[in-house]
């Protein structure tokens, strides 16, 4: 996460200072100059950016994984921080920011009501705030170049969207989404001009295109689009908003060129494709587009980052993002077309040692880990992972699959996952694993599955669905039960309620909540054979401790064996770096227990965490 400053001035990026992740500043002219301008101490600063102006540094952190978010201003020259949202118990999120209005930015906060979040004009130097309107009902807005509000978007019962505009003081219906749309379609950004507004565009086709509407007739223009996969990021000319660029992605990413911009564009990322290795990532951008930070990621390395100037073409060199796994033997993370038993394509990722690694083959089959995304409606990517080279160096196999419901692959590719958890959804990983025993990558008797979420639910499943396939099971912060978990949604996500109730099932009716808990692990205790590791964050708004909890103690009621690792401190997943060592310890002694590879010693890394095993 390096970016230049949008005047040029400043570069800044996320580094450990005393082993937890802050945002240093360097000036361009001399990044051996850095320094940390924050000082946290706990979870670390996973997330910030600059205002247009760059006068300040802008982060968001919860507090013990609460996510309940606040939103700070930090001056680069002094390190002078001013909370802009010193509110208790409630959630900021960062909606606009401008150039022409450099002292200010929008962010939408739940104070009023906690299930919707409120715009506010939020001055950065002093914090005063203004409340620009009251949310009735949207789940988000955009804003253009004025920080006026442009487009909101509004869920419908039935699991689609309203997009609503905002003209004259007043919103009025512009779209109508169904809900096999809903997932693939929404506004994103306008121009500068106030002439054009870009959208991520699924209706009427089935991968989501790149589209401009003129605001003014409406018409429309597709400015990208790929029939395997849905436009996935797009880069726009700073100073104008016009876009310049997209990339979509199957297997790998895929860029295009859009307009005349991107025919400079396209040619300034061929020609730096032959200074580094990986694929070839613009990071950041001044606001007079001279200057841009750039990065190359690999898939067997940590990414490089680098200062380029487009005018001259000239590149200076930065840094890594891991230092210490330069010039160190790591895992390439290769793609892979898995084809499902009812002939869907599967996009999937498989990691090998890299000294067992032959083109892609191990000299005879591994102990597997199958390492299954969150979401559902997420995707894995191609590049770096650390769980991959992790588990790939203790001498495992690691394959991760774009099951159905999974997103990037078009709306039939999502929308087949639609009330298929513990179902088809289930079937693709069972297939992914078929596929690596039969390309002789795994033993079929040493598969273990593990994912976090989501993929947390998947490893539940599988452990208590089809007890004797897999060896073990990590499962990561995984609802055990679908009614309980529809049942303690955060406030926030109330407005969206529909879109579980129309893909993974409804707990507002006897019979659903009762078709909800025959796909729950919880359901099925008395399944499980296999060994269970269960790690949990006690703060977790979206999975409640209660999930991990109940199927624990439903195991203990039946003196089936489980370790349970709970993270008082943590919430959705691990931040804290001595939480996150002290799981892979725990992960990686689990796995060499029950798969047989290798392990380093824990040499306190557990007592040096807030862990505590029930």
């Amino acid at each position: 996460m390096v970016r230049v400053s949008p005047d040029g001035a400043w570069l800044s990026f996320l580094a450990p200072e005393e082993g937890v992740l802050n945002v240093w500043v360097a000036p361009v002219s001399d990044p051996g100059a850095a320094r940390a301008i924050t000082h946290d101490r706990g979870r670390g600063i996973t997330a910030y950016g600059w205002v247009p102006s760059a006068e300040r540094v802008l982060t968001l952190q919860d507090r013990d994984g609460d996510e309940n978010w606040r939103l700070e201003a930090v001056d680069p020259t002094t390190g002078q921080t001013t909370d802009l949202t010193p509110l208790s118990g409630v959630q900021a999120q960062l909606w606009g920011t401008s150039p022409r209005h450099p002292h200010q930015v929008v962010v939408g906060i739940n104070d009023r009501d906690e299930r919707l979040h409120d715009p506010h004009l939020i001055d950065i130097r002093t914090g005063e705030r203004t409340r620009l309107l009251e949310n009735p009902g949207f789940v988000g807005m955009t804003f253009d170049w004025d920080l006026q509000p442009v487009y909101a978007v509004q869920p419908t019962p039935d699991g689609g969207l309203v997009v609503v505009r905002h003209q004259d003081g007043a919103w009025a219906p512009v779209a109508e989404v169904s809900q096999e749309d809903a997932l693939t379609t929404r506004p994103v950004h306008g121009t500068a001009d106030g002439a054009s507004w870009y959208w991520i565009d699924g209706r009427g086709r089935d991968t989501a295109a790149l589209v401009r509407v003129d605001l003014a007739s409406g018409a429309t223009t597709v400015e990208m689009e790929d029939p395997r996969a849905d436009v996935s990021d797009v880069t726009a000319d700073p100073a104008t908003g016009v876009v310049d660029g997209a990339w979509s992605t199957y297997e790998a990413s895929r860029f295009v060129p859009v307009g005349a911009g991107g025919e400079r564009l396209g040619g300034h990322l061929e020609h730096l494709a032959t200074l580094g290795r990986g694929e070839v990532e613009i990071a950041s951008r001044t606001l007079d587009d001279s200057l841009w930070v750039v990065a190359w990621l690999p898939e067997d390395g940590p990414i490089a980052y680098g200062l380029y100037w487009p005018e001259t073409r000239h590149m200076q060199e930065l840094f890594s993002s891991r230092t210490g796994l330069r010039g160190q033997p790591l895992a390439r993370r290769r793609p892979h077309v898995i084809p499902s038993r009812d002939g869907l394509s599967l996009v999937s990722y498989l990691s090998l040692p890299p000294w067992l690694d032959r083109d892609g083959r191990p000299p005879e089959p591994l102990p597997m880990v199958l390492y299954v995304h969150g979401g559902p409606w997420a995707r894995d990517m191609p590049g770096f992972e650390p769980f991959h080279q992790v588990f790939a160096n203790r001498g495992y196999a690691v394959l991760s699959v774009n099951f159905r419901g999974s997103t990037g692959f078009g709306k039939r590719f999502i929308n087949a996952g639609d009330y298929e958890w513990a179902g088809k959804m289930h079937d693709d990983l069972l297939d992914a694993v078929e596929w690596a025993v039969q390309q002789g990558v795994a033993k079929r008797d040493a598969v273990a599955i593990m994912g976090g979420s989501y993929g947390g639910y998947a490893t539940l499943v599988g452990l208590t669905f089809t007890p004797e396939v897999f060896a073990c099971g990590i499962d990561i912060v995984g609802p055990s039960s679908l009614v309980t978990l529809l049942g303690s949604i955060p406030p926030y996500w109330a407005p969206m309620k529909a879109q579980f109730t129309t893909r993974v099932g409804d707990d507002t009716t006897e019979e659903g909540r009762a078709e909800l808990l025959a796909r729950s692990p919880l359901s099925r205790v008395d399944e499980i054979v296999r060994p269970l590791l269960i790690a949990q964050g006690a703060n977790d708004p979206r999975v409640k401790q209660a999930e991990a909890d109940q199927i624990v103690a439903a195991m203990q009621a039946r003196s089936i064996p489980v370790t349970y690792a709970l993270f008082p401190d943590e919430g959705h997943g691990f931040s804290r770096p001595e939480n996150k060592i002290a799981f892979v310890a725990l992960a990686e002694a689990f796995l060499a227990e029950h798969l047989g590879g290798r392990r380093e010693p824990d040499d306190g890394a557990t007592a040096a965490s807030s862990v505590e095993i029930r």
